[in-house]
């Protein structure tokens, strides 16, 4: 996994994070769902990143 996808990665992650618990705070939840799909979007970015990882390592 690239160091720059890595870093999006977790910036989208904490995004989502500070985003649902904004949502919970103020009691709206369709920030809250944004929030939860941030961090979903970042943890499918990882998982596609390691099999970029995983691929390249069986090929070599």
């Amino acid at each position: 996994m690239s160091l720059e996808d890595r870093t999006k990665a977790v910036a989208k992650n904490v995004e989502g994070k500070i985003q649902e618990v904004i949502g919970e705070v103020t009691g709206d939840p369709q920030a809250k769902a944004e929030g939860k799909a941030k961090q979903a979007e970042a943890s499918a970015r990882h998982t596609v990143e390691n099999i970029k990882d995983n691929v390249k390592k069986a090929i070599n």
